[in-house]
């Protein structure tokens, strides 16, 4: 196994220029898509206007100068492609989104409330090890649960024993151990979930647990430090504190309803809101806690809408750089479609995909669903320039967790997905 094969040519895909498509060569769809994610950055104040005029910058180019979309195929009959991969409607995974998000929401409220992130303190060790044994306690989590869950449930922990000062750097590690826990099983994360629906066994998605691994030591190292230097954890729990098991038992109810839906019904977001439906008899909702995540949730939404309206067919085939590149391209280009297309056209090792795709989207806060979640509760990581800033480390976890995965077990493509 050779260096040199890791950074093998990109083979692009033939296709026929159209002079009414194109600028420069280049597909109006992804200038537009481009230009919306610029927009984010620079004005992060006003992400939810800036994602709402990308989609329907994209859906009228399509409608009135391409003509090429049929509203209703795209989003809810769905179509089978010329390889005869059948590909469903898109309303099922919106609304899924939009659901689990929002449902976290609830779920990190009700963890709050049971007041057992008050005694937390307790149990966690001092200085910067405190600091990696949450990040550890959110990476196991993710691998058994939604990694939106774990990123919530790990925020929320953060914010008591830091007394509210939670360091950017350290939030993105928050997300990036979630991500990087749910890379190597089907039920962490969305994208692994399509993968194994496709047929690719849970076996196969085991090897990503070294990438992540070593990642996830990597950005644990430099994380943990910024936010003890920033703020050190509190040991002072206070005296007294009861903690509310009845919450806790929603909490765990909302987990395993996500969990069962998503294993029988290929709807996680159903079985959270029933268990949030059950739950309300025994405790007290926090409602209001929905507005913020519903606006966190529609910008994500508007994101995913104008990725799904990009000409997948213009990416370049599988190959080792491919699925490199794809971790930096999902930082800022939903990984749900990225593994759709990927499902589509084969060819790639599912666990270094699964990796690349999952944890490269920490590297920005928008380009994973649990960077959009954990944003609700900390406004402040809605920047890209302070997460990229604070969280610069990611990139670097993300490189070194890629090649220690190539070097160990290599490359490892399967060209018919099952």
């Amino acid at each position: 196994m050779t260096f040199e094969k890791l950074f093998e040519s990109i083979e692009w895909p033939a296709s026929e220029p159209g002079p009414i498509g194109e600028l420069f060569g280049v597909r109006i769809e992804f200038l537009l898509f481009a230009a919306t994610l610029i927009g984010v950055a620079v004005f992060h104040k006003h992400t939810l206007k800036v994602a709402l005029c990308g989609v329907f910058a994209v859906l009228c180019f399509r409608l009135i100068f391409l003509g090429d979309l049929h509203i209703m195929e795209h989003f809810i009959y769905g179509r089978t492609t010329d390889k005869g991969v059948r590909v469903e409607g898109e309303w099922g995974m919106l609304i899924n989104l939009l659901g689990l998000l929002t449902g976290f929401a609830l779920l990190a409220k009700h963890f709050e409330d049971s007041r057992l992130p008050l005694v937390m303190p307790r149990y966690l060790p001092d200085g910067v090890m405190g600091g990696a044994a949450l990040l550890a306690v959110v990476f196991v989590m993710s691998a058994f649960l939604d990694n939106i869950a774990a990123a919530m449930i790990g925020g929320t922990i953060a914010k008591v024993v830091y007394r509210g000062r939670v360091h950017v750097g350290f939030i993105a590690a928050l997300v990036a151990a979630a991500n990087a826990g749910g890379a190597g099983s089907v039920v962490g994360d969305t994208t692994t979930t399509m993968l194994w629906i496709a047929n690719v066994s849970p076996r196969q998605l085991l090897p990503a647990f070294v990438a992540s691994g070593v990642a996830f030591c990597i950005m644990a190292f430099f994380a943990t430090r910024k936010q003890a230097a920033y703020q050190a954890i509190t040991r002072d729990a206070p005296q007294g504190v009861r903690v509310d098991w009845a919450r806790l038992l929603i909490v765990f109810m909302i987990l395993l309803g996500a969990i069962l839906a998503n294993v029988f019904l290929d709807f996680p977001a159903v079985g959270v809101w029933a268990a949030i439906v059950v739950g309300s008899f025994l405790r007290p909702t926090s409602w209001r806690e929905l507005p913020a995540a519903g606006k966190g949730a529609l910008f994500l939404i508007c994101l995913v809408v104008s990725a799904s309206l990009m000409p997948v067919e213009q990416l370049p085939l599988a190959n080792t750089r491919t699925a490199f590149l794809l971790g930096f391209v999902s930082s800022v280009f939903d990984n749900i479609p990225l593994t759709r297309l990927a499902i589509q056209q084969g060819g790639y090792d599912w666990a270094m995909l699964a990796y690349s795709v999952g944890f490269g989207g920490s590297m920005v806060w928008f380009g994973s669903s649990a960077g959009v979640a954990i944003s609700t509760s900390f406004p402040e990581a809605r920047s890209v320039v302070n997460w990229l800033k604070g969280g610069w480390f990611i990139a670097l976890a993300y490189v070194a967790g890629f090649l220690a995965q190539y070097i160990i077990i290599g490359w490892n493509p399967t060209f018919m997905v099952g």
